[in-house]
């Protein structure tokens, strides 16, 4: 079994990959990297073929993400997405990303072969979508954090012109105020001197101002953080209000773990509102004894929250109609059908979108997007 062989040889397969890595051209690495990055993806690995073996194949997915390319928060995603973002630290490129778990792939490979170690099919279609995922996350989240420095980059220094800009301007106002002055003080002529040095000044003060016209750029990072929220904090309260109302209908409510640092912005109390009907739309449908899962994660420029439940999937064009006003898709007739559109109403004016994947003989994944914002200081 690979999951067996990954166990016995994790030493040997993250002593090659680290050999690789270190040797690379261009390739630099902390050694808590080179010691923790392959071994962590190796570990998460061996546990998503072991789940896959168990009755409940379909848990591995919280390790190891979904196998049809859906954004969905794993742990395999996770550790990913900070691999790309410390790559991005050490000044890499994203092909560097890339190559390092093609290397790992590689080691597993030239193992294998080595010790004549059989694999099942549906073994390396495991190992194909981690390394997929894993490349994946990792890929979006350096571009991500490549595009806020990059961004913050040209903030500094649209304000560094803006700064000699006023300073320009300040000097040739001064110099229009003084020629001023005098020629009130003296009841002078502006045909003279002093009306010469107030004219260059405000020809001077024209040209400058018509120059910078084509230079300006608003600064919208900086107003997207005057409304800017935790988005842990945002789950947690959704969490505490609903969870009771789980237990009414006969089912659970289980959160998992939010980064800290994450923050969106909107009508916060809307949005809570419309995370709330989604919910209260699961617990109803949900099968009875099934837990109903609340997620939020970040997804290249993104901030994701997914609302999964278990009530065994959508009939065929099903996903096309829910959003429908006084649409009820089931004979559980309890309510007026506007929950779902209220809800997409209220995200779509906050600037996301709302939308609903169907999991065949398991269930529906509703999926809140919105613009993800500065990270929370």
């Amino acid at each position: 079994m690979m999951h067996d062989f990954l166990s016995n040889n994790r030493d040997e397969l993250a002593r090659r990959c680290r050999v690789k890595v270190g040797t690379r051209p261009g390739r630099s690495a902390t050694e808590q990297q080179l010691q923790d990055g392959i071994p962590l993806f190796l570990e998460q690995l061996i546990q998503t073929l072991k789940i896959e073996l168990s009755p409940d194949p379909m848990a591995s997915r919280l390790i190891s993400g979904p196998a049809d390319g859906a954004t969905a928060l794993s742990a395999v995603g996770a550790s990913a997405a900070q691999h790309g973002k410390d790559l991005l630290a050490l000044g890499l490129s994203v092909d560097q990303v890339v190559h390092d778990y093609g290397d790992l792939c590689q080691a597993i490979t030239d193992l294998a072969v080595e010790r004549e170690a059989p694999f099942e099919v549906d073994e390396f279609r495991t190992l194909n979508r981690c390394l997929d995922n894993a490349i994946s996350d990792a890929v979006t989240e350096f571009s991500y954090q490549r595009d806020v420095i990059a961004a913050e980059a040209n903030v500094l220094e649209s304000n560094r012109r803006v700064g000699f800009l006023a300073h320009e301007l300040r000097n040739l106002l001064g110099t229009a105020s003084l020629a001023f002055a005098a020629a009130k003080a003296g009841q002078l002529s502006l045909a003279g001197a002093t009306g010469s040095i107030l004219e260059r000044s405000l020809q001077g003060l024209d040209r400058l101002i018509t120059e910078s016209l084509d230079d300006v750029r608003p600064l919208v990072p900086s107003a997207d953080l005057l409304g800017a929220f935790s988005l842990a904090g945002f789950i947690g309260e959704i969490y505490e209000a609903a969870a009771m109302s789980a237990r009414q209908y006969g089912c659970t409510l289980r959160t998992l773990p939010v980064d800290g640092e994450l923050a969106l912005t909107g009508a916060r109390d809307l949005l809570i509102a419309a995370v709330a009907n989604l919910l209260q739309n699961a617990f109803k449908f949900t099968r009875t004894g099934t837990e109903v899962r609340l997620s939020a994660y970040a997804s290249g420029e993104y901030i994701l929250i997914d609302v999964q439940d278990h009530c065994g999937g959508l009939r065929a064009g099903a996903a096309e109609r829910m959003f429908l006003p006084f649409t009820q898709m089931d004979r559980n007739r309890d309510g007026i059908g506007l929950g779902l559109t209220i809800a997409k109403q209220t995200v779509n004016a906050n600037g996301g979108t709302l939308s609903v994947r169907s999991i065949a003989g398991e269930g529906c994944v509703f999926s809140i997007s919105l613009p993800r914002r500065a990270v929370l200081a």
